[in-house]
């Protein structure tokens, strides 16, 4: 998750309210999770690349290709990937989806993580669309255009309503990016305008953004929430209070109903939507931070569904003859995150020893619920659908086996000098995921000479890792599983430019940093991806994360309902307007 992200400011520091005078309100606003995204990570050079046309007027009508379709894995992983869910034989009443913990906020400013974006997803809508597909279609804007290297121009649809029944307008849009770009108000979306000079209204219905030089990734977050409009009437009215209380006045299929703090989170049909009504007239969000209780609540109908299953509860819901787990395109990989290379671990020699001690099988079995499949890539092979197949090729070609091999490993740590010293590595109850795999690091250090020691972290503090130093102090590394807010290699690649947010342990390369620069400044997609080879390779070499699976996505639906996405782009997509009763 903000693969992912939380920022320090948007975290850590005094809240502010939407104008950006400092609130009295302070706290770090972060929900217990392991899983981050690009969302979460923030960062002033923070760089991201973009499957868009290039420098000609393009309308973005028809989406690009995604990832690949469905299909059993290559390495012997014992699940299958489906394209989607059946869709929807009827209407609802209502719908209760379980949530593994309570969103802090949903002004979508702040909308770094998997809770935040579950539910606002269906609330705030943004300019452009990511598909069920994972591709990138018009949203609140009809067509979007590349009308010079440094321009681009959003033409809106017209007679789209806000929840608070107002039309929204030009002014609105500019208003809400502007949000984005505020530095005092610390949005978690903020490095994704880096290169924004300007954001003007040049029509009733038109917004042109204006670049400080090109930038092929800004308009493919303008489909995550970095691209989210609200009603500027709405915000400034609800005042520091905006996204806790009251009406979030966005344009989505469902509208803010009640919110029962420490509870649950009901959102109501939009009768006055512009696109297709939502099936089900409510959806209400319960909150169940333990495991098993989320699980049984599913089992037992108390939750219709959920996401973000719980790795040990795939069997059980699989054989339980109560609803269907599906697999999706996740774009996510798990990693052992480097925080620190002032110690053992600023020796390659030992993070390639680590890396090649690593029981990877072992851990998709047991951490992943045998739903993954090894890797030594940082990047998931689904991020690469749109380059050319030569380079898609390249991007793996060459990469270390992911096969264990401890008697290599340790005689890397004895030609580092490195046996007997102590790496720390933190592990929590939060999931499998983080404990089983904090787990095998230490196991697979015992066996090749070092000494690794685990740190605790509870379940409410692991998110403090992505936003506080003072968090990492001690650590050496941590589990992370990253996934990608766009079908981009670009968006893990450039946690590791100089400056990064994610970037922890400080890693700095001038090649690096000039090819991240390269690939976001490039229109070319050949030249594009062609950099972000590169990038892999570097990455993969130095081993500036130990990668360790891919992880698809989990939804579990129960027989009375149907029409969820499998993939990851119920993050960014209306997907409960999709849900409704499943055929009889």
């Amino acid at each position: 998750m903000p693969r992912s992200l939380p920022w320090s400011r948007a975290a850590s520091s005094a809240r502010n309210q939407p104008d950006g005078t400092p609130s009295a309100r302070t706290g770090s606003g972060a929900t217990p999770s392991a899983r981050t995204g690009s969302a979460r990570t923030r960062s002033a050079r923070r760089r991201y690349a973009l499957p868009v046309a290039a420098l000609a007027a393009v309308s973005l009508v028809a989406a690009c290709s995604g990832p690949p379709k469905g299909g059993a894995p290559a390495n012997d992983a014992a699940f299958k990937l489906s394209a989607g869910t059946p869709a929807a034989a009827g209407e609802l009443d209502s719908f209760t989806w379980a949530l593994y913990a309570e969103p802090p906020t949903l002004d979508y400013i702040s909308a770094f993580d998997y809770p935040q974006n579950t539910i606002l997803s269906n609330v705030c809508e943004s300019l452009m669309k990511w598909t069920p597909q994972l591709t990138m279609a018009p949203g609140l804007a009809e067509k979007a255009t590349n009308a010079t290297p440094l321009t681009w121009v959003y033409d809106l649809r017209p007679n789209v309503k806000f929840h608070d029944g107002s039309t929204m307008t030009a002014d609105d849009v500019v208003f809400s990016l502007g949000r984005q770009m505020n530095p005092d108000l610390g949005a978690a979306w903020n490095s994704q305008f880096v290169n924004v000079e300007s954001i003007k209204k040049t029509g009733p219905l038109q917004v042109t953004v204006a670049l400080k030089q090109p930038d092929s990734q800004f308009p493919q977050y303008m489909a995550t929430a970095a691209g989210a409009v609200a009603s500027k009437a709405g915000v400034e009215k609800a005042g520091e209070n905006y996204g806790t209380a009251g009406s979030l006045d966005c344009t989505g299929p469902f509208k803010l109903g009640t919110w029962n703090k420490g509870q649950s989170i009901e959102l109501q049909r939009f009768d006055d939507y512009w696109g297709t009504k939502a099936k089900s007239k409510k959806a209400v969000f319960t909150f169940l931070t333990d495991p098993s209780a989320r699980t049984n609540a599913m089992l037992n109908g108390e939750a219709d569904g959920g996401y973000l299953i719980p790795t040990e509860s795939y069997d059980r819901l699989r054989r339980s003859g109560a609803g269907t787990l599906y697999f999706g395109e996740g774009l996510s990989t798990v990693n052992v995150n480097v925080t620190s290379m002032k110690g053992a671990l600023g020796d390659v020699r030992v993070r390639r020893a680590l890396a090649l001690a690593l029981d990877r099988r072992g851990f998709v079995k047991a951490g992943l619920g045998g739903a993954g499949t090894m890797t030594t890539s940082l990047t998931a092979k689904g991020v690469w659908a749109t380059a050319p197949e030569n380079l898609r090729k390249a991007a793996f070609d060459g990469l270390p086996s992911a096969d264990q091999n401890i008697e290599a490993a340790k005689k890397m740590i004895e030609e580092a000098g490195a046996t007997g010293k102590t790496v720390t590595i933190a592990t929590s109850s939060i999931g499998q995921d983080v404990s089983l795999l904090a787990t095998a690091v230490q196991d697979a250090g015992t066996k090749i000479g070092l000494k690794v020691e685990l740190k605790t972290i509870a379940p409410n503090a692991f998110t403090s890792l992505f936003t506080d130093a003072k968090a990492r102090e001690g650590l050496d590394m941590f589990p992370e599983t990253y996934y990608d807010s766009i079908t981009d290699p670009m968006d893990l690649l450039s946690n590791f430019q100089t400056g990064a947010y994610q970037n922890y342990a400080g890693y700095s390369d001038e090649a690096y940093d000039s090819l991240v620069d390269k690939a976001r400044g490039e229109y070319d997609p050949a030249k594009r991806f062609s950099a972000a080879v590169e990038l892999q390779k570097k990455a993969a070499d130095q081993l500036l994360w130990i990668p360790v699976a891919e992880w698809p996505t989990a939804v579990f639906l129960n027989k009375r309902i149907t029409g969820a996405p499998t993939t990851i782009s119920y993050l960014y997509y209306p997907w409960a307007a999709d849900v409704g009763a499943a055929a009889r």
